[in-house]
């Protein structure tokens, strides 16, 4: 299978080291969050995983609305992505995930009905279906 687009970032230190992209772009330092008993400080897998998961979600739903009949203008949509990481009872973790998505213009039943559409495009829900419970509000404006 050919891939549409690759990328390879090297992670050194774990949660208290770096991340860097093989291009340079992405260069940044890891800390621990406080609330996990780190010095905080710097950007965290949590983050990181929100960020890219908002971002790649709103590009979804760009790419599911520009089939429909009632076109959404890409500033009219707002992602913001929560990661919640949860003990799973065996000595390990999981991730908890909510999306707030805000679509102007829109009534909300044909807001809903993009939404759960681009869930169902979106790289980062497919690769995560089944494993992450993913929690989806969607409001209008």
């Amino acid at each position: 299978m050919n891939h549409l687009y690759t990328t390879k970032v090297t992670a050194v230190g774990g949660r208290s080291g770096s991340i860097k992209s093989e291009d340079g772009i992405l260069d940044l330092p890891l800390a621990m969050p406080k609330e996990l008993g780190g010095k905080g400080g710097a950007t965290n897998p949590e983050q990181l995983f929100a960020a890219g998961y908002a971002a790649c979600f709103e590009n979804a739903v760009i790419h599911v609305s520009r089939a429909m009949v009632d076109k959404v203008r890409d500033n009219d949509i707002e992602v913001t992505g929560e990661v919640g990481l949860l003990p799973n009872g065996g000595g390990g973790f999981n991730l908890a995930v909510t999306l707030d998505v805000v679509i102007a213009g829109l009534e909300q039943a044909k807001a809903e009905v993009i939404v759960q559409a681009a869930h169902a495009v979106c790289p980062y829900s497919n690769a995560i279906k089944g494993n992450v419970d993913v929690a989806l509000n969607v409001t209008t404006r």
